[in-house]
């Protein structure tokens, strides 16, 4: 009798946990952002580097961004520079999103593929790195100085299929102290979209990430578009 009743009560605790789970499926994403929440208080920075070609082809929202207009012939562009903890990320640490000049905007443009993406990226990630809107900008620029492309990717004639490691292996030739580990493919339907780079909070040096290692495109080869 004791024994039938332990069994009830362990199902009972696992039907409770399933239907806490289905109640919050986004509960995965909730851990890992951490919306609002004091800005400067984070391990590294991740830069993402967008594969044009492929954002445009995978990515709803590309619909009227500039970055995928017909014939632009961009390749690799800045998606941002986000500001990382070890687990998960903050974001929006300033919920009203700080005015950004236009006059910083100017000094801003051309680094990120449209002005729009350049104000929406200070909102969500900048606000969260302690920086003022120009002083974010300008660690926008330093870490893109600080990544070569590699030669055999900056400018695809026809598109190509390859293993996602053989991505981070070019980026990890070309760019001294740079290893895998470092950094993680993203991808869309098969499609190569993404680069995620992972530096050191001053931006001299590259960084360990497991957690952003661990979310890469994996398993079977996948599609780099030609620019068009």
């Amino acid at each position: 009798m004791q024994a039938g009743a332990a069994l009830i009560s362990r199902w009972c605790l696992i039907v409770a946990g399933t239907c806490f789970l289905a109640a919050f499926p986004s509960i995965a994403q909730t851990i890992r952002e951490t919306r609002g929440g004091p800005a400067g208080e984070f391990d590294f920075y991740v830069l993402a580097l967008s594969w044009s070609p492929g954002f445009c082809q995978t990515t709803g929202s590309a619909h009227g961004r500039k970055q995928c207009e017909e014939g632009n012939g961009l390749g690799f562009v800045v998606h941002g520079l986000w500001p990382q903890n070890e687990r998960g990320y903050p974001s929006f640490c300033e919920p009203s999103g700080r005015f950004v000049p236009r006059a910083v905007i100017g000094e801003a443009h051309g680094l990120f593929p449209d002005d729009n993406l350049a104000r929406y990226q200070w909102r969500k990630h900048g606000t969260c790195t302690g920086e003022s809107p120009s002083g974010y900008f300008r660690a926008v620029q330093r870490a893109r100085d600080r990544v070569r492309i590699p030669e055999s990717l900056a400018r695809l004639q026809s598109d190509v299929k390859v293993m996602p490691i053989e991505v981070e292996r070019a980026f990890a030739e070309a760019n001294p102290g740079l290893r895998p580990e470092m950094m993680s493919v993203a991808c869309g339907r098969r499609l190569f979209q993404e680069i995620r780079i992972c530096l050191d909070r001053d931006l001299r040096g590259f960084h360990q990430c497991p957690q952003v290692d661990r979310d890469a495109c994996r398993g079977g080869e996948i599609t780099i578009p030609a620019i068009r």
